[in-house]
């Protein structure tokens, strides 16, 4: 058997982009089948993909976390056109796939030059199958793919993540703080074709290292959609010893972000990353109201993506919940970000006070200190 893969969105680009993705899909197949020890053989074949492998259960569960696919099938490849053959292959073999009080319906679609129509092949293929019709709500749909002088029967169609094939976009740099959000932001931009490098804040040794642990975690069970990742671990406790000395409390927040992002801006042009990835959702905590998400983000001038910026909490929970990131961030950690924050923080910062306030810190100084004291993981 083969699995048949389609990819929807791709065919709206022009010939010369569709070629490009086409080709970067291919490879992140590959190398997710090769990583996981998968023999297999890959073609494609006019806006289609097809996998030949003794493995067919196995490929097909690593298809389902590959972004740029919207639908697979394990299939029959027959290597005619004939329609008789076509016909007989069907009566040999329908009794396993429709059971005696199950509805069936055919579904064909062609690709070149026949001498029938996709309707005949419906037609001629449902006179062979001994059951009954259901053409709105079939139990069983054999769908028949009919390319040149190749055939494809299929009775499941899965669907997949959809969206572009990663790295089909550029890369980005993603801030990950082992909460809920942020895992579920990253996931949302392999799947528009990133590829994601992540970078961490920690306060260690004022807090313990649960959070880079879980952060470590999050990464792996991201990389079934992307394979393998670049983390950046920034030591963050000497910037926030120094807020703390220096800035007023209800401005702290703020200013962590700021520092985040401009040390982010720095890791990503060193990494050749064209956007940052936040988790943030409007109105959701202090730091994500529209008047201090401007205050923050204005520290830096590269592009700043956040994918969840119209979620709530719910439909966030819901997507980690799908990719399997929620039960890792919901584990108690002692987050940096919580370290010297008063009851009331602002909600409300004013850039010109922001800007002031910020003369008093030796941002430069250090920025390049905490970036110098990285440690860079492959993961």
């Amino acid at each position: 058997m083969e699995v048949l893969i389609r990819y929807g969105e791709l065919f709206i680009k022009s010939e010369p982009v569709k070629r490009i993705y086409e080709k970067k899909l291919v490879e992140n197949i590959k190398r997710s089948l090769k990583e996981n020890g998968i023999e297999f053989k890959i073609y494609r074949k006019r806006g289609r993909a097809f996998i030949t492998s003794e493995k067919i259960k196995e490929v097909c569960e690593m298809l389902k976390n590959i972004p740029g696919i919207t639908s697979f099938s394990p299939c029959y490849h027959l290597q005619t056109s004939d329609l008789r053959k076509i016909k007989n292959f069907v009566k040999k073999n329908y009794e396993k796939w429709i059971k005696k009080r199950q509805t069936f319906a055919v579904r064909a679609q062609r690709v070149g030059k026949h001498k029938f129509t996709s309707k005949d092949v419906e037609n001629e293929v449902g006179k062979v199958v001994d059951r009954k019709v259901n053409l709105k709500n079939p139990d069983v749909t054999i769908g028949i793919e009919i390319r040149d002088n190749d055939t494809y029967i299929f009775t499941e169609k899965i669907r997949g993540i959809g969206g572009l094939p990663v790295s089909a976009s550029g890369k980005v740099l993603a801030l990950l703080s082992g909460g809920i959000d942020s895992p579920v932001a990253s996931f949302l931009m392999m799947k528009r074709g990133c590829k994601v490098d992540f970078i961490h804040f920690h306060s260690f040794p004022l807090v313990s290292k649960k959070s880079i642990e879980k952060v470590k975690e999050l990464i792996k069970i991201l990389n079934k959609f992307q394979n393998k990742s670049k983390l950046y671990l920034i030591p963050f406790a000497d910037i926030q010893t120094e807020i703390k000395t220096k800035i007023e409390a209800r401005y702290r927040i703020v200013f962590y972000r700021r520092f985040m992002l401009k040390i982010s801006e720095e890791v990503a042009k060193k990494e050749n990353a064209k956007a940052l990835v936040t988790g943030d959702s409007l109105g959701q905590v202090s730091s994500q109201t529209l008047e201090n998400i401007f205050s923050i983000s204005e520290a830096v001038k590269i592009p700043i993506f956040r994918p969840l910026i119209g979620l709530d909490k719910e439909e966030i929970v819901s997507l980690a919940k799908k990719i399997g990131t929620y039960e890792i961030s919901i584990k108690p950690q002692e987050d940096c970000c919580t370290l010297f924050i008063p009851k009331h923080p602002t909600t409300k910062a004013k850039i010109e006070i922001v800007k002031k306030l910020e003369k008093k810190l030796a941002m430069k100084k250090l920025i390049k200190n905490a970036i110098k004291k990285a440690e860079v993981l492959i993961i």
